[in-house]
């Protein structure tokens, strides 16, 4: 369906050599389409550990059906929303359902790949915190995956439908093969993503194009849902393990400004000072802004 995960390793190694080679051209225009193309390989990198991960198992997965139950049962002493009555909302209506397996399949990547594009292009000041939160995310999301846990729509006996083998639109193997990328229902990465694009679209973004980014992140909780492919839970971890990795992030960038300002008082120290004590003082800082700035909180 998309770019296989071997093809996008190989790609971002090949853009990471041309990237190096770059990396000391003085044309302005060079560095432009260098600046770009850094992101793109961060991307792609990004990309194939997503799709290599979901292969993957640190466990055998004789338990995953077990460990999704106890999440059915988890959810329901906790009185969470029953997913079995918000997926027969959809069950009736042949076409919603099927624009609802569409939408989980295809709209996850090139609304996120839209987005970095629109942050770097208009707010290329907030795009590194943003992107860094988006790669600790997946990482912390991947690695939990690694536990396989069983998606709603293997457990007909309490209710659920699988709509994608309904439809003959699953983008999953059959059941029996390749079972690995089936169970990393916990938590969802679609779900990371989604919160991700609409809160920062939301928080950044005057236009009236915002309410498409906020749009998506509630369509794309709704579909993960009726659609079974992960619980209610999957949902709720995955926006914990975004908000902390955005912790995580704005801890990296205050390290950094504190070891930057500890670097130029040393060089002033050191009777750098004057003009090479300036210019040293601005090179860190320029480091710092352009490497970890927040994620922004200031529409703009």
């Amino acid at each position: 369906m998309w770019l296989a995960w071997d093809a996008a390793a190989w790609l971002a190694a090949g853009l990471g050599v041309v990237m190096v080679i770059t990396a000391r051209a003085r044309d302005r225009r060079v560095q432009a389409v260098r600046a770009f193309g850094v992101e793109i390989t961060i991307i792609l990198a990004l990309y194939a550990l997503w799709q290599r991960a979901g292969m993957l198992s640190i466990m055998h997965t004789d338990h995953a059906m077990s460990r999704g139950r106890s999440i059915w049962k988890f959810e329901r002493a906790w009185h969470l929303p029953n997913e079995v009555t918000i997926q027969r909302w959809v069950l009736p209506h042949s076409l919603l359902s099927q624009l609802c397996n569409r939408y989980y399949a295809y709209l996850h990547v090139p609304t996120l790949g839209i987005f970095l594009l629109w942050l770097f292009v208009r707010h290329r000041d907030r795009y590194p915190s943003a992107r860094t939160t988006l790669a600790i995310a997946t990482g912390g999301c991947l690695a939990i995956q690694l536990v396989p846990v069983a998606p709603p729509r293997m457990f007909p006996d309490l209710g659920f439908v699988d709509l994608a083998q309904r439809y003959h639109q699953s983008v999953y193997s059959p059941l029996g093969t390749g079972l690995a990328d089936q169970l990393s229902a916990m938590p969802s990465v679609h779900v990371a993503w989604a919160v991700l694009v609409g809160f920062v679209a939301w928080r950044l973004s005057s236009s009236r194009w915002r309410y498409l980014a906020v749009a998506h992140m509630v369509i794309t909780i709704f579909v993960v849902t009726v659609t079974a492919n992960h619980w209610l839970l999957d949902g709720i971890v995955a926006v914990a393990v975004l908000a902390a990795s955005w912790l995580v992030q704005q801890s990296i960038r205050t390290a950094w400004r504190r070891m930057a300002a500890a670097w130029r008082d040393r060089s002033d120290a050191a009777g750098d000072g004057g003009s090479g004590g300036s210019r040293g003082g601005g090179v860190a800082e320029g480091v710092v802004d352009d490497a970890t700035p927040s994620v922004g909180v200031h529409a703009h």
